[in-house]
């Protein structure tokens, strides 16, 4: 599915991925704003997490929180949507995060 971009979006930085079984702590309540996201710590890096991504403290899957820079009217390729949020590729090859609420398919 290709997205299009209503407005900028500037992330939270770079992150590496963590691999899969990587412990994870959280650090907070489940955000108001996006349900089952929790702000949380990974190998020392502050970030948020979807609830489906862990299990028992560790991740049930390889995880790269970063979110995309992008501009208006940008398009992205959805590669997966987890609660409101979606991981797309950019024209650039680049991967990472956007919230849906800010995209409209094209």
């Amino acid at each position: 599915m290709k997205v299009k971009m209503l407005q900028q979006h500037n992330g939270e930085g770079q992150f590496p991925t963590f691999p899969k079984d990587t412990a994870v702590t959280l650090t907070g309540e489940e955000c108001a704003e996006f349900l089952h996201w929790y702000p949380c710590e990974i190998d020392g890096h502050q970030t948020y997490i979807p609830d489906t991504f862990i299990s028992d403290g560790v991740l049930t899957r390889d995880y790269n929180p970063t979110e995309l820079v992008q501009n208006a009217g940008d398009l992205l390729t959805v590669n997966e949507i987890v609660n409101a949020w979606l991981f797309a590729t950019n024209e650039s090859g680049q991967t990472g995060w956007i919230p849906a609420e800010i995209c409209i398919t094209h």
